[in-house]
């Protein structure tokens, strides 16, 4: 699965909410901030509202979009000046639900206001309510560097009468609970196609490959519908709980990447009964076939002996891989090591595993974080690089290894 198209510039990320805070929420009740702090996990608002290092929601996030420059993530605690703190309420749901903030300000859709539109003004306000909790940050973020026509905001009116936002809409009678609140969160503060559905022409979701996978930030966001070869057809439904919830499913790996950090910082904190909605949901949307994420997974005889040592790629991943991982793949110290089964291991080229050895991976946990370090700099050379890639991926799948080492090299030059 993982998630944020010049292609890059909507998917970007794996969730964006441009919130604020107010001190007239002093008086809100508590329940309202508590349904808040959910719905600003379920938005996933944190992660792209945090520098890596810096304090969290105080904004700073450089995102570097291909051809088009760096956009920034804005402060979003309650300070007054760097913050968003002296927004009204509507400004704020504004912003949210529109794209729109103070001074007619339009906001780029990496921030995915066209999803959050599918909340309600009261559901924005209760985030606004838990957001005024936060201590406020006199962060100053920088400023965006665009490259001319997208330095121009106000373009982004027509953009909105193309794309959107959309708005609510009322439960579909002809569908349970279930579906109707698992369709409320995938499609809305849960956001989920800004990664994994392709773009159009001009950078809208293409309606007609929904979820259907695509590329972000160097990474693969995998095919969501039911095909079972490509999509999520082949898991069980309560393996795709056991991915949502905690980043790992037994026979299908461990998040990375974006997805990663949509699992630690959002989907780990919504309840179980919200899970198996989501699943219930995904579980309906009609099959959709993506060549790209097609991959046929091996299962190698357990056991050190079973571990070639004929080729380069063989001894390097013996010396460098196996002690966390193991030659049969099952994982030494933790099930989030085993990476049997899993997609990542040879779909589309191979792309998320040359990404995670070059780029590493961290996800949050309830015990604590869970890292696959990089390889970069440890005097390993992208040709060795390369060789581990291909020997993971023919190992562990039936994927064909294709010019690995200008695969490594398009990794390190990601933004």
């Amino acid at each position: 699965m993982p998630t944020r198209h010049t292609p890059y510039l909507l998917g970007m990320l794996a969730g964006v909410a441009l919130l604020a805070a107010n001190p007239a929420h002093a008086a809100t009740s508590a329940a309202n901030v508590e349904n808040g702090r959910y719905l600003a996990h379920a938005a996933d608002c944190e992660v792209c509202h945090t520098a890596e290092g810096g304090t969290p929601y105080a904004g700073g996030r450089a995102f570097n979009l291909p051809g088009i420059g760096v956009i920034y993530s804005p402060n979003i605690t309650p300070d007054k000046a760097a913050g968003i703190g002296a927004w009204t309420d509507q400004q704020f749901v504004d912003a949210v639900r529109k794209g729109i903030s103070p001074g007619w300000k339009h906001l780029y859709p990496a921030m995915p206001y066209p999803a959050y539109a599918r909340m309600t003004d009261a559901q924005v306000r209760d985030m606004r309510a838990y957001l005024a909790t936060l201590p406020p940050s006199s962060n100053k973020t920088p400023a965006n560097s665009l490259k001319f026509p997208f330095s121009i905001r106000s373009f982004m009116v027509f953009w909105n009468v193309l794309n959107g936002p959309a708005s609510t809409y009322p439960d579909d009678p002809g569908k349970s609970a279930e579906w109707n609140r698992g369709r409320y969160l995938v499609e809305g503060p849960g956001h989920c196609g800004d990664c994994h559905t392709p773009r159009t022409f001009s950078f809208g979701l293409d309606s007609s490959k929904a979820l259907g996978g695509s590329v972000v930030n160097g990474w693969r966001a995998y095919n969501l519908t039911s095909d079972k070869q490509s999509g999520l057809g082949a898991w069980t439904d309560e393996e795709l709980a056991q991915y949502l919830s905690t980043g790992h499913a037994d026979g299908h790996g461990t998040a990375s990447g974006d997805m990663a950090d949509v699992i630690g910082h959002s989907l780990r904190y919504l309840n179980a009964q919200d899970i198996h909605a989501m699943v219930v949901y995904l579980r309906s949307i009609p099959p959709l076939h993506t060549a790209a994420d097609t991959v046929e997974t091996r299962t190698p005889a357990a056991g050190d002996a079973t571990l070639p040592q004929n080729t380069r790629g063989a001894r390097l991943y013996a010396s460098a891989c196996a002690g966390c991982h193991m030659p049969d793949g099952t994982g030494r110290q933790s099930s989030f090591a085993t990476i049997t089964g899993a997609r990542s291991l040879g779909a589309d080229n191979g792309r998320n595993l040359v990404q995670v050895l070059v780029q590493g991976s961290g996800m949050q946990t309830a015990t604590g974080v869970q890292i696959m370090p990089h390889f970069i700099g440890g005097g390993l050379s992208d040709h060795d690089l390369a060789d581990i890639a291909s020997f993971v991926m023919t190992h562990f799948t039936t994927a064909t290894p294709t010019n690995m080492e200008r695969a490594v090299q398009n990794a390190r030059q990601a933004p």
